[in-house]
């Protein structure tokens, strides 16, 4: 064997040797990479499993919080249909003079005012002094409280619903 032919092969157990370092490394580096692959996989796995509960729990809240919402607006109009069926029945017994509207006098001996007074047998307030309304007068005084019946359910309706919605 010549000198060269040692050179030669030499370089050629080192080229030999380089390309299977090379080939480890590459090996290596590709089995890191595939396992950075994997956890990276499983990583975003959990996120979105992660995000898909918060959505179905966002979602669920959102389902309760409508469902009570709507039961508390059925309950609101109930309320304001009985109150105007009541008003609505006040209103035709006044008018067919079923009820009469009254007033509780005062007494007050120095005032010297003659109001005619009507007394019953079954009033609430016994032995005391009464003047019957004027029935336009009671119609008026009636769709007055009705308005303001139908304020009040409205305000009890809007704070059941910020009640409900701040919670």
């Amino acid at each position: 064997m010549t000198l060269g032919q040692i050179l030669a092969a030499i370089l050629l157990a080192m080229a030999v040797s380089a390309a299977g370092t090379w080939q480890v490394q590459d090996w290596r580096m590709g089995k890191k990479l595939a396992e950075q692959a994997g956890l990276q996989k499983d990583d975003m796995a959990a996120i979105s499993n992660a995000a898909s509960a918060q959505v179905r729990a966002e979602q669920e809240r959102r389902l309760t919080l409508e469902q009570k919402l709507s039961g508390q607006d059925q309950q609101h109009t109930k309320e304001l249909f009985d109150a105007q069926r009541n008003q609505a029945r006040l209103r035709d017994q006044l008018a067919t003079a079923d009820v009469r509207l009254s007033v509780l006098l005062a007494e007050d001996p120095a005032s010297g005012c003659n109001v005619p007074a009507t007394t019953s047998t079954g009033g609430v307030v016994h032995a005391a002094r009464r003047a019957q309304l004027d029935p336009a007068h009671a119609q008026r005084i009636i769709a007055i409280t009705d308005t303001g019946d139908q304020g009040l359910i409205a305000l009890r309706a809007c704070q059941a619903y910020v009640r409900v919605i701040t919670r």
